[in-house]
């Protein structure tokens, strides 16, 4: 979960105490209000009350300007997880209508028991190497759980129609757009062009809609702190209807960066194998789902090395992402040779 460090006295006890009593929450005092740590992006603070432990989430104190709507999309698929088997927090209430967008949207969700191995590994984790194989292996499991949920739970969300066409058009604009950045002298990527076009030609023809997480990787996971298992996949910002396999080429995509934090994690081809024991979904294309996946992280990340440049984003930060662009672009021509 992405937060940021606050003065958690910024947090008015005596309006989210009102709140909760017209929720019918257990009344009480709130006690042991701190901010929960490990991100940039989202307010989240954990406290007690009525003998019960909380997370609240809410947008930056400096807000950006579609942060209510993240949040409310958030609480909206939380809301719609809740009764199924989807590893997900737990979703308690939400005030997602407010007077003005500079009053903050906000939800209350269950504490998650379990750790984020982005941020290290505790014991017994750090020594069993079976346990960190087996850790991308729950992963698949967990996204294949999410991939039989009936999309219907969240009517009218996202577009599925024509997902995978747009994706290759949507990601050269967002690269193109890069290009109002002062400084920033263009794409200086190797096999960019090719890979678009190896994307256009293998496209899948057809697929099944589903709920896609959007940005599926281990830093969005919270495994528990006795084994291997998924205890929550967080961060639903990116949330949307879609191919719910293109969350799987992204977990692939990642892997070998992810081996930094987490040495040993089970092969490709495991985990793809694993996902498919427990999916009906065809994977005869999964190379293209992985290339995707590449393709979009890659642009993605370019974004802040041309912000770099601008001076809008620390210039080793953008250095290094850059680097990892290159990276996912040579993954993505090594498995566009393999699947030839």
């Amino acid at each position: 979960m992405t937060s940021t460090h606050i003065d958690v006295s910024a947090v008015d006890l005596a309006a989210l105490g009102a709140w909760m009593d017209a929720q019918g929450l257990p009344e009480g005092e709130i006690t042991g209000m701190a901010p929960v740590l490990g991100g940039t992006q989202n307010v989240m603070v954990r406290f007690e009350r009525g003998g019960r432990p909380y997370i609240l989430r809410r947008p930056p104190l400096h807000a950006r300007p579609k942060s209510n709507d993240v949040l409310r999309r958030e609480a909206r698929v939380l809301a719609a997880l809740r009764d199924t088997p989807v590893a997900a927090p737990r979703l308690v209430a939400a005030q997602t209508e407010v007077q003005s967008e500079l009053e903050p949207v906000f939800y209350l969700m269950e504490p998650v028991d379990g750790f984020n191995a982005s941020m290290g590994l505790p014991e017994p984790h750090a020594s069993d190497p079976a346990i960190r194989h087996r850790m991308a292996l729950e992963a698949a499991s967990a996204l294949a759980v999410l991939g039989r949920v009936d999309p219907d739970v969240l009517p009218g969300f996202g577009r599925p129609e024509g997902f995978l066409e747009r994706q290759v058009p949507r990601w050269l604009r967002e690269l193109d757009s890069y290009g109002r950045l002062d400084g920033y002298p263009g794409p200086e990527i190797p096999g960019l062009r090719e890979t678009a076009g190896w994307l256009d030609a293998n496209r899948p023809a057809a697929f099944t809609p589903g709920i896609m997480h959007g940005d599926y990787h281990f830093a969005n996971l919270l495994y528990a702190h006795d084994g291997p298992r998924v205890a929550a996949i967080v961060d639903w910002e990116m949330c949307t209807i879609g191919d719910p396999l293109l969350d799987l080429g992204w977990l692939l995509a990642v892997l070998p960066l992810s081996e930094a934090q987490i040495p040993g994690l089970a092969s490709p081809r495991e985990i793809v194998d694993c996902y498919a024991a427990l999916s009906e979904r065809d994977l005869s294309a999964i190379d293209w789902y992985a290339v995707m996946a590449c393709f979009k992280l890659g642009i993605v990340l370019e974004g802040t090395y041309a912000r770099a440049f601008a001076g809008k984003a620390p210039k080793d930060l953008g250095d290094a992402l850059h680097a990892t662009t290159l990276s996912l672009f040579e993954r993505a021509g090594t498995i566009m040779r393999d699947s030839l």
